[in-house]
C-alpha cells in the first residue's frame, strides 16, 4: 500500500475556549477543603488553546513481517504526545495532527516488537512490517519510578501482569491471578473481599499496601483497606497490573512501605467495540459445611472512539456466589490457661471458659464474655471461684452467606490537543462480604463510588477525585452475639446468679456439695439452666431477634446500665466519608541539562460523619458523643488531613551501563511532625544484559483513618484510636494497667481466696502501662537484585533479597482503666478484680468499687 499525506488547511476560526465549571458545597467549613477544590477548578476550569490551521492527516498499514498480513489492534502513537490511533481489520490505519515534523510513530502490539518509524517530512513512506517477539523481559512499567522504563531496569523490584500475562493465567480472575504472582501474598477474608500484600506484616486490614486504579487510591477510608477489587476494573477493562513488592512511599506518600498495585485500565482510544463474559462455576463441591453452589458472573464493556478526539467507555459487572463457612470448633481457652480455670483439672475436658475459634460472645480469652462465679465450696474449700464464659453462637448462625458484588464504570475522554488530554471518570460498587478487623464485620450492600477529573500532557499529569463510602446494612458480628445473649438470657450478673444456684443445686442433689467427681456434670447442668429462654438458632424468635439487633447503631445493651441505651442493643456498622484528593507531577527532564528531574505534590482530606458508634465529634462532652443532636447528627464532621511532595533527580553514567536515582519526599499530617523519605538507588548494567540493582530507602506510615480516629464499644472493650487528644478525660495513656498483668494478678487472687485481702497482697503483680503518644511508623528498606534475560531470549533470571527494620510498629494493645481512680493506689487495685468489672456494692467483708473500662488502644511498639 502506498503511504498517503495529505495536506489541508480546515476554515479558520477564533481561539476556542474549553471551560468546565461547577460548584461544590461541602458541609465542613474547613479551608483546607475549599482550598483543594478550588485548586482543582483552576486547573480543571480553564482549558485554553489556540486551533492550528495546518493538519497532517498520515494513513498507512502495518503487517505481520512473516506472513505478509494486515495486523488487527496495533497501537499506532505519535511519542512525547497524547495522540493515536489503532490499525483496522486490515491493518491500515489513518492519524491526524498538528505537530511539526519530525515527529515519531511507536507501533506496539502484544506479541510483537515494538517499532518506531520517523516522520521527516511529507514525502515520508509508512509501510510497517513489525516482528513476532518472544516478551521475556520486554516490559516498560511506570510504576517504579513514576515514569516509563524498561523492567529490567527498575531501581526496585517490580512485578508485571499484561494482558497475554492475564489471558493465559488459570486463576477465576485478573485479581486472583496476583496470589501466582513472585512476592505476592493473597488474604481471602470473603469471596468478594481479598487483600494482597508483599513484603512485611500482613493483617485481613492491611493498612500498609496500597492499591491504585488509574492513580484512584482504592481504599474505603473508614474500613482502611480497599475492598478488593470491588470497585476496580473487570477483566474486559484491565490493561496491564504493576505491583511493586516493599516500600514505595518515596514516590507515592505514607502508608505504601509494604507495597502497592496499579491497576491500569484500557484506553477507548485504542480498544474499542462491546465485550460481553459469562462465567460459571460452582464451589463447596465437597458438600462440607455447605451444599454444592453456583458462581456465576458476567460482564460487559463498551468503547468508542470519534476521530481520534472523544471517546467513552462503560463497564458493568455482577458476581453471585456462596461464601465459605468458617466453623472451626476449637476452643482456644483450655482449662489449662490461667484466663479459665486451671486449679480444676476435672474441668479438661468441660471447659466452663470455653472460647470457640468461630464463635461469638464466649470470649473468654480476652476476658470480656466472662462471669466470676464467686463463693463456692468446692472439694471442702470455701470462698472458691470459677471462671465462666458466656455460652455465645456460632459464626455460622449469624453471617449471610450469600455475597455478590455489583459494579459499574464510565469513562469520558477528550483530546484537546496532540499534547493536552482531559478526562472524566466514575466508579462504583456494591458488595457484600465479610471483613476481618478486630472481630468479623459482614459487609452488606457497602456502597464506595468517585469521581476523577484528570489532565494530562506529554510531561505532566494532574488528577484530583473524590470517594464516596457507605456501609450500608453492615453489622459486626461481636456485638450481635453479645446482644443475642445478653437480652435473652439475661445480664452477667444475673445469668451468673442463675449459674450459680444452678451448680450448687446439683452438687447438693448428687454427692451433697461440690467436689472434683461432679463438678464437670455441675458446670454443664448449670448452663442448661442459666440459659434457659435463651434465643436459639434456627428459631423465628432468633431470627427476627438478630434482624433488629443488627439494624441498631448502638452497641450498648440497657441491662449494662448504660444511660440510654437500647434495650435489645444493636450491631450495625454504619460509616460515612467523604476523601478528597488532588495531586499532580511534572517532568522537568527538558528543562534541566544535566539530569532529569521528576516532581509531584498531593493533598488529601478525609471527611468522617460522625455515627455516634464508631466515630465521634470529640468536641462534644465524653456523655453525649454517642447522642444525637436535633438536626440529626452526632455532631461535626471530623476531618483528618495530609498534604506532601517530592522530587526525583536521574542521571546515567558510563555511557549509560550506570543509573543512579535519588528520591526525596516531605508528607505532614497536623496530627504529627512532618516526615522526610528518602531513596537511593542504582541499577549497573555489565554486557548490555546483567542487571544489578542496590536500593536504600526509608518509608513512614501515618496512622490509617481506623487507626488514629476510632472510638468504638466493642464488647464492653472500647477500641480508641492513636490521637492523643482523645485519651483527655478517659486516662488509658497515663492512667492504666496492662491487660498481661490484669490476667496474673487476677489469677493469683483467685487462688488466695479472691478477697480484697488478696488482691492487696497482690498488687505488685499489676504493671502500669504508660502508653506513650502514637506517632508514625518507620520502615528503613535495603535491597539488592538482579535481573537478566539469558539463553537466546528463553531464561529470564531475577533474584530479589532485602532487609525491612521497623520501628513504631502501629498495633493494638488492650489496658484497663480504674474508673475515678488513680492507679497505683488501693482502690484501683481492688477495681481490677473480675468482680469488680462492673460498679458494685460492699458485701462479704469486701469494699465497693467503682469498676473498670476497658480499652484496646492503637499504640507503637516498643521495640524494632
Amino acid at each position: 500500500m502506498q503511504p498517503v499525506i495529505r495536506l489541508f488547511r480546515k476554515r479558520p476560526y477564533s481561539d476556542n475556549i474549553f471551560s468546565f465549571a461547577t460548584n461544590l458545597r461541602l458541609v465542613t467549613n474547613k479551608k483546607i477543603i475549599h482550598g483543594i477544590l478550588a485548586t482543582a477548578l483552576v486547573l480543571f476550569t480553564s482549558v485554553t488553546f489556540a486551533q492550528e490551521s495546518n493538519i497532517i492527516e498520515i494513513s498507512g498499514q502495518v503487517t505481520d513481517k512473516d506472513k505478509k498480513q494486515g495486523i488487527d489492534g496495533v497501537s499506532v502513537q505519535i511519542k512525547g504526545s497524547v495522540s493515536g490511533t489503532i490499525t483496522t481489520s486490515t491493518g491500515s490505519f489513518v492519524l491526524r495532527t498538528k505537530l511539526k515534523f519530525p515527529f515519531t510513530l511507536v507501533f506496539s502490539s502484544i506479541g510483537f516488537e515494538t517499532q518506531e518509524y520517523e516522520v521527516k517530512d511529507l514525502g515520508a513512506k509508512i509501510n510497517v512490517g513489525l516482528s513476532t517477539q518472544t516478551l521475556l523481559g520486554k516490559e516498560v512499567v511506570v510504576t517504579a519510578s513514576r515514569v516509563a522504563e524498561s523492567i529490567l531496569k527498575s531501581p526496585v523490584a517490580i512485578e508485571k501482569l499484561d494482558i497475554r500475562a492475564i489471558k493465559e493465567s488459570p486463576a477465576p480472575s485478573f485479581y486472583d491471578a496476583l496470589e501466582n504472582v513472585k512476592g505476592v501474598q493473597m488474604t481471602t477474608s470473603s469471596l468478594t473481599f481479598k487483600i494482597p500484600n508483599t513484603r512485611g506484616f500482613n493483617i485481613p486490614n492491611n493498612f500498609r499496601f496500597v492499591q491504585l486504579v488509574d492513580g484512584i487510591d482504592m481504599q474505603a477510608a473508614t474500613l482502611g483497606v480497599p475492598l478488593g477489587n470491588a470497585i476496580g476494573p473487570t477483566e474486559l477493562d484491565i490493561a496491564s497490573v504493576e505491583i511493586t513488592p516493599g516500600a514505595a512511599s518515596a514516590l507515592y506518600g505514607m502508608n505504601a512501605i509494604n507495597g502497592l498495585a496499579n491497576l491500569i485500565t484500557k484506553s477507548p482510544f485504542l480498544y474499542q467495540g462491546l465485550s460481553i463474559y459469562q462465567k460459571t462455576g460452582l464451589n463447596h463441591v465437597g458438600g462440607t459445611g455447605r451444599d454444592l453452589s453456583n458462581l456465576t458472573e458476567t460482564a460487559i464493556r463498551f468503547a468508542k472512539s470519534y476521530n481520534n478526539k472523544f471517546a467513552f467507555k462503560i463497564n458493568a459487572s455482577y458476581l453471585r456466589g456462596t461464601d465459605w463457612l468458617s466453623d472451626t470448633r476449637l476452643d482456644q481457652n483450655p482449662n489449662n490457661l490461667k484466663t479459665a480455670n486451671p486449679a480444676f483439672p476435672e474441668l479438661n475436658n468441660a471447659n466452663a471458659a470455653f472460647d470457640g475459634w468461630n464463635k461469638y460472645g464466649d470470649d473468654a480469652l480476652a476476658g470480656s464474655n466472662t462471669v466470676s462465679v464467686t463463693g463456692l465450696n468446692i472439694n471442702g474449700q470455701a470462698n472458691q471461684t470459677l471462671t465462666v464464659a458466656r455460652t455465645g453462637y456460632w459464626e455460622k448462625d449469624l453471617v449471610q452467606p450469600a455475597v455478590d458484588n455489583l459494579k459499574f464504570d464510565a469513562g469520558l475522554y477528550y483530546k484537546i490537543n496532540d499534547r493536552l488530554e482531559i478526562s472524566y471518570d466514575y466508579r462504583v460498587g456494591k458488595m457484600d462480604g465479610v471483613f476481618q478487623r478486630g472481630n468479623k464485620i459482614q459487609l452488606d450492600n457497602v456502597v464506595v463510588q468517585n469521581h476523577k477529573l484528570e489532565l494530562k500532557g506529554n510531561n505532566f499529569s494532574i488528577r484530583s477525585y473524590i470517594s464516596l463510602e457507605n456501609t450500608g446494612n453492615s453489622f459486626n458480628v461481636k456485638p450481635l452475639a453479645d446482644n443475642l445473649d445478653l437480652y435473652t438470657g439475661g445480664s452477667a450478673s444475673a445469668w451468673g446468679t442463675k449459674y450459680k444456684n444452678a451448680l450448687n443445686a446439683y452438687g447438693a442433689a448428687n454427692g451433697g456439695a461440690l467436689n472434683s467427681t461432679n463438678l464437670a456434670a455441675a458446670t454443664i447442668y448449670a448452663r442448661t439452666i442459666a440459659d434457659a429462654g435463651r434465643a436459639e438458632p434456627g428459631t423465628a424468635r432468633f431470627e427476627a431477634l438478630k434482624d433488629t439487633i443488627r439494624h441498631i447503631n448502638n452497641w450498648d445493651i440497657k441491662s449494662s446500665t448504660i444511660p440510654d441505651a437500647p434495650i435489645t442493643g444493636g450491631a450495625a456498622l454504619i460509616q460515612k466519608s467523604n476523601t478528597y484528593h488532588i495531586e499532580g507531577q511534572w517532568d522537568l527532564s527538558k528543562a534541566v541539562k544535566y539530569f532529569d528531574l521528576l516532581v509531584g505534590g498531593d493533598a488529601r482530606v478525609y471527611e468522617v460523619i460522625p455515627d455516634g458508634n464508631n466515630f465521634v465529634d470529640f468536641s462534644r462532652p465524653i456523655a453525649d458523643r454517642n447522642k444525637v443532636l436535633e438536626n440529626g447528627t452526632y455532631g461535626k464532621n471530623v476531618l483528618y488531613e495530609k498534604f506532601g511532595g517530592f522530587a526525583q533527580i536521574t542521571k546515567t553514567f558510563f555511557d549509560e551501563k550506570l543509573k543512579v536515582f535519588g528520591s526525596l519526599r516531605y508528607d505532614r499530617n497536623p496530627e504529627f511532625e512532618g516526615k522526610f523519605t528518602p531513596r537511593l538507588a542504582a541499577v549497573y548494567t555489565a554486557n548490555k544484559v546483567h542487571n544489578f540493582r542496590f536500593t536504600y530507602q526509608q518509608g513512614f506510615r501515618f496512622p490509617a483513618l481506623f487507626e488514629a480516629l476510632s472510638y468504638v464499644n466493642n464488647g464492653r472493650v472500647k477500641r480508641v484510636g492513636s490521637l492523643s487528644y482523645i485519651n483527655n478525660g478517659l486516662g488509658y495513656l497515663d492512667n492504666s494497667y496492662t491487660q498481661a498483668s490484669v490476667s496474673t494478678f487476677n489469677a493469683a487472687v483467685k487462688a488466695a481466696g479472691n478477697t480484697d485481702a488478696a488482691a492487696l497482697a497482690n498488687r505488685n503483680l499489676l504493671e502500669i502501662a504508660n502508653l506513650p503518644k502514637a506517632a508514625p511508623e518507620k520502615i528503613n528498606s535495603f535491597e539488592v537484585g538482579y535481573k537478566s534475560v539469558l539463553l537466546n531470549n528463553k531464561l529470564v533470571v531475577d533474584i530479589d533479597a532485602y532487609t525491612n527494620v521497623y520501628t513504631g510498629f502501629l498495633g493494638q494493645v488492650q489496658v484497663f482503666v480504674p474508673i475515678a481512680e488513680t492507679v497505683g493506689s488501693d482502690a484501683s487495685v481492688i477495681a481490677m478484680v473480675d468482680r469488680n468489672r462492673d460498679a458494685t456494692t460492699a458485701s462479704g467483708g469486701n469494699t465497693a468499687s467503682k469498676g473498670q473500662e476497658r480499652y484496646r488502644v492503637y499504640t507503637n511498639a516498643k521495640n524494632k
